[in-house]
């Protein structure tokens, strides 16, 4: 598409494209890597833009911080931007983007340094700059467009949240538990944390989350004398592929609402055991990504998995202990005729020329927190789908779309 397009508003915001890859190549560089994940938490970021708010000239930022020990400066802050209106009928609208990301994994995958961000054919590479320094930067250049074009039309908040990788209990959630006046039930709430390259995907549903860690104790002895110990590999294998089997069986329901339709039950993370070959291990790590359809009880899933622990148990003999590390609640599905989704569809309808159609995704934004309070969430964003790979990137052109269509609902 041609640069500058003939709208003022459009015009604007391309004008800022020089400014907003610099902006998204600051937010690379500061990795903002949760405590859980070995990193220091969002400080050295919310620092920064905070100071590009300021260079923009939009105003104070408000800090609501959550304690946090293990964090550089000791917490972990959430920031707020809000910028008034000229109509104070109109309901307020929030986007909430996260400063979080997760970690580069295996660096011997990546072709450039995760945290040193490079500019190529449009795209902008780098572990966050996709999820979801790409959403970031957009609403902020956006709300600078239109206030340079005298002003939004509705009051506008820009909330850059915390800890939203690891479950938020340090950023919306906290929000939500402490600071919960912040928000009324007539707001309008965008969390540009998911989407397809088309743009034309509105969320507003997603699947209770279910994160389950589980350590396996047996009896490490010599690998030559197998049957003097348990070996915790044999019995994490049996459970990891016991538990797939049976949880597929048990929930085998299908929604088409969402992508996949049915509920999901993955073996993911698995800590290192020994590191020789020649030791029976007598201690195994190994957790499992749960995403269930809302209308499945959580208590349902966890008498399955608490029946196929006791099965290795017995059949072993070894002791098997589980956490969740983390365990939602199921959440109403935003209305499709709720009115931050009508207003969402007539800006990407206006910018993209699709009309997006609405549904359900796995689960895990921060829209889950405010369906849970009773306040209609949508999910929209126009990105390729490289979060959390390596070799993450974003594309300067869906950015620069997404700064149109947010620009569209605050003017």
């Amino acid at each position: 598409m041609s640069r500058f397009c003939g709208d003022p508003l459009d015009d604007k915001v391309l004008a800022y494209e020089g400014a907003m890859v610099e902006a998204l190549c600051g937010l690379v560089r500061r990795p903002a890597i949760s405590p859980d994940d070995g990193g220091l938490g969002e400080y050295d970021k919310a620092l920064y833009i905070e100071s590009l708010v300021s260079s923009l000239g939009l105003g104070p930022v408000e800090r609501y911080g959550s304690p946090d020990p293990r964090a550089k400066g000791g917490v972990r802050p959430n920031l707020v931007l809000r910028v008034p209106g000229s109509y104070r009928d109109l309901p307020r609208l929030w986007i909430f983007t996260h400063m979080d990301v997760v970690p580069e994994g295996d660096r011997g995958l990546w072709e450039s340094d995760p945290f040193e961000p490079v500019v190529r054919d449009g795209m902008v590479i780098g572990r966050g700059a996709n999820d979801n320094g790409q959403e970031l930067v957009a609403s902020l250049f956006a709300l600078k467009a239109v206030v340079d074009q005298g002003g939004p039309g509705r009051e506008v908040c820009l909330a850059f949240v915390a800890d939203e990788e690891v479950g938020s209990e340090h950023g919306i959630g906290f929000l939500m538990r402490e600071h919960r006046d912040l928000f009324s039930p007539s707001d309008l709430v965008l969390v540009p944390d998911g989407g397809n390259e088309a743009g034309d995907f509105i969320e507003v549903a997603e699947k209770t989350i279910l994160w389950v860690e589980f350590q396996v104790l047996g009896r490490q002895v010599h690998a030559s004398r197998p049957d003097q110990g348990i070996n915790a590999c044999r019995v994490a294998n049996e459970l990891s592929v016991n538990l797939d089997r049976a949880l597929r069986s048990a929930f085998p329901e299908s929604d088409p609402l969402f992508e996949p339709a049915i509920s999901t039950f993955e073996p993911t993370r698995r800590l290192q055991n020994v590191a020789n070959v020649n030791t029976v291990p007598g201690r195994e790590v190994f957790a499992l990504d749960c995403r269930v359809l809302p209308h499945v009880p959580v208590s349902e899933v966890e008498k399955v998995i608490a029946a196929e622990v006791r099965k290795v148990e017995d059949a072993y003999g070894a002791k098997v202990s589980h956490r969740f590390l983390q365990k939602g609640d199921p959440t109403p599905v935003t209305d499709p005729a709720s009115p931050v989704v009508e207003l969402l569809t007539r800006s990407v309808q206006s910018v993209l020329g699709v009309s997006p159609r609405v549904g359900g995704i796995g689960g895990g934004t921060c829209a889950a927190f405010f369906r849970a309070n009773g306040i209609p969430a949508a999910v929209w964003a126009q990105e390729t789908d490289t979060a959390h790979m390596p070799g993450e990137y974003a594309l300067v052109e869906h950015m620069l779309n997404e700064a149109r269509v947010f620009a569209r609902m605050f003017a």
